[in-house]
């Protein structure tokens, strides 16, 4: 008989893994399919653009616009436009009565000096820039930017080429509506006195400073974020615009029939304009050409106490305009296309290259360090002519 014990037929084979192996000691086993434990956990960026060839009312459509974030986006922008213009209006009085000045008595201003009432109110329309721009940074999860163009910046060589044709041209509708007024009621049309050179030059550095950060807030909500918004969930640009032009019309308060008509008809155009080339630049610039040229003629006249706005326009101007608003936009259309302005965010399907007619004008071209790789370009025998439109498998919206 053998002194060997018999064999231990549950014993797992020598060398052999265990059967059942222990969980490390103080980690916990993970979920089947989970990310193994201790692996950096992936978080979101702060913000996200819209994809690629998305155009200007589209950029809210990152993916992070689900309900709760764009009624929080709308309520933030309604409310903050309401308590930030009274918040900087609180603080010019106090401001005003520190300093020992006299307030207006007449019920329709605050500041007893014409000239600083008018400053301050424009200064507080000017606050809506910064509304909308944390509306949709913090709510929209996408940069503030693009409330601005497709390239998430103010393009100044495009602004400054606009505002190079939105002055003489609202200098000469400007002038057109003064000839108009002297020959049907005389020189009771442009009866005023002029404050004196000293006065005059004061009210228009004061004023011209102030205007374009007003006029460009005012394009920031009406054609820049409502269009957005809206564009977030609908397909055409048409609703944003129709709405956003009605809401700016009723914004300058109801005066003359033929004044809401003119804002309404005006607002229409610009809204299709910024569509058209991809961001608030055309708009910023004949808003703000337009409101230079009425403050100079009113300080001029020596009537910024009684100054009015454009809901009390006459029919006059309603008639002049019936053909400046759209001999400005379709002759910025045509510079847009000629430019190689882009109307759709920057990118493309991987292997692409951008059309050479799209490309940015020179002082507003993006680094040389962001190109396409060499090794996806299309040949040079395959690039597409100057101002050629869109690819054919991106079609433009229905503007």
């Amino acid at each position: 008989m053998s002194d060997t014990p018999p064999p231990n037929v549950w014993a797992a084979p020598a060398g052999s893994a265990p059967q059942w192996p222990a969980p490390a000691q103080g980690r916990p086993p993970t979920a089947q399919g989970g990310p193994p434990f201790g692996a950096p956990t992936v978080q979101q960026p702060p913000t996200e653009a819209a994809p690629a060839r998305s155009a200007y009312h589209e950029q809210a459509r990152n993916g992070r616009q689900k309900t709760p974030q764009r009624v929080g986006e709308f309520l933030l922008v309604l409310v903050g436009n309401l308590v930030a213009p009274l918040l900087v209006i609180a603080c010019g009085a106090v401001v005003w009565y520190v300093l020992g000045l006299d307030f207006a008595e007449d019920g329709e201003r605050i500041l007893g000096d014409p000239l600083a009432d008018e400053a301050l109110s424009l200064l507080s329309i000017a606050a809506g820039i910064l509304v909308v721009m944390l509306a949709v940074r913090w709510c929209g999860s996408r940069p503030a930017g693009t409330v601005a163009s497709v390239l998430g910046r103010v393009r100044w060589g495009w602004l400054a080429r606009c505002s190079a044709v939105a002055f003489p041209l609202i200098v000469l509708q400007m002038g057109g509506l003064a000839l108009w007024g002297y020959l049907t009621d005389g020189e009771e049309s442009l009866a005023g006195d002029f404050p004196g050179w000293s006065q005059f030059a004061l009210g228009l550095v004061v004023l011209w400073a102030l205007i374009p950060f007003q006029a460009a807030a005012e394009e920031f909500v009406f054609r820049g974020w409502l269009a957005q918004f809206f564009g977030g969930f609908l397909t055409s640009p048409w609703p944003g615009i129709v709405i956003a032009s009605a809401l700016f019309a009723v914004a300058h308060g109801l005066g003359e029939l033929s004044g809401f008509a003119l804002l309404f008809y005006s607002a229409m155009w610009w809204g299709w304009l910024t569509v058209r080339t991809g961001g608030l630049e055309a708009a910023i610039a004949v808003h703000v050409a337009n409101n230079v040229t009425a403050y100079g003629i009113t300080v001029a006249l020596g009537q910024l106490a009684e100054s009015g706005n454009a809901a009390d326009a006459p029919w006059q101007a309603l008639v002049l305009e019936l053909v400046a608003a759209p001999a400005y936009c379709l002759l910025i259309a045509r510079l847009a296309t000629t430019h190689g302005v882009r109307r759709l965010s920057p990118g493309g399907p991987a292997g692409r290259a951008e059309p050479a007619g799209r490309a940015e004008p020179a002082e507003s071209a993006e680094p040389a360090g962001r190109a396409e790789p060499a090794e996806s370009a299309e040949p040079a025998g395959s690039a597409e002519p100057a101002g050629r439109d869109e690819p054919a498998d991106r079609a433009e919206p229905a503007v």
